[in-house]
């Protein structure tokens, strides 16, 4: 059960490491890029949203104008959570340069290393960060939309319902230490095979990352503390590091 708890206090540890001199920086940009992803985001889903609502409601008939009471919170509820998960998508795709750098960042500081790396290897480094982000991102796709479905099955969607919040905790995880495993050539295979040996520290640590996500304002810096956790955890976790 000790992985229950090092988990949600890695994450902690990674809040705590992004104000610390010579982490700022790689914080910053990426925190900077994603407001204004964001904030533009949430101004155009809001109008789009808006105007589907209206469209909705128009085609009802006047005897099942009721439903608005449902339909209505519904419908919003459901396009706040594909928006906040367009946005954590764009996020990742558009921090993952800065990610590795700052988890290299956050490893050097833990071990007394020397840090080498420079804005230069954010540049080089591009196509093959967007290319792991998608490559994350199919094998994401590829068990929600399964998972998806059987939420709104009858008798299944109790069950299934366990497992997409199961699911979405362990995808946290493998997204985050991606970037520490990802600088010791340990790619994604490796790093899944890896992480099936601690499932409830994959859980735990994953997810708060996920709950983090969906607080105002916290969602906004969760990314960077669960890169800088997820290397602490890389650090501290002999067992992740052992090739048997």
């Amino acid at each position: 059960m000790k992985d229950v708890v090092n988990g949600p206090r890695y994450l902690f540890e990674g809040f705590s490491l992004l104000a610390k001199p010579g982490l700022r920086r790689f914080v910053l940009v990426p925190l900077v890029i994603n407001l204004l992803l964001f904030g533009g985001l949430i101004v155009w889903a809001y109008g789009q949203v808006d105007d589907v609502t209206q469209w909705l409601l128009s085609r009802l008939p006047d005897w099942l104008q009721w439903l608005s009471v449902v339909v209505v919170p519904l419908f919003w509820i459901t396009s706040l959570v594909v928006v906040f998960y367009g946005f954590s998508v764009v996020a990742n795709l558009v921090g993952a340069p800065f990610n590795g750098l700052l988890a290299e960042a956050v490893e050097a500081q833990l071990t007394g290393r020397a840090f080498e790396s420079g804005w230069a290897d954010v540049i080089r480094d591009i196509p093959a960060a967007v290319g792991s982000e998608l490559r994350k991102l199919v094998y994401y796709l590829v068990r929600a939309v399964p998972l998806f479905i059987l939420l709104w099955v009858p008798l299944l969607n109790l069950p299934a319902m366990v497992l997409w919040v199961l699911f979405g905790a362990w995808m946290m995880t493998v997204q985050y230490l991606d970037f520490p495993m990802g600088n010791h050539h340990l790619f994604f295979p490796e790093q899944r095979r890896r992480l099936r040996k601690r499932p409830l520290l994959a859980w735990s640590f994953g997810g708060l990352v996920m709950l983090c996500t969906m607080v105002p304002v916290v969602n906004f810096v969760v990314m960077p503390a669960a890169v800088a956790g997820a290397t602490v955890m890389w650090v501290r976790e002999p067992g992740l590091r052992e090739t048997g």
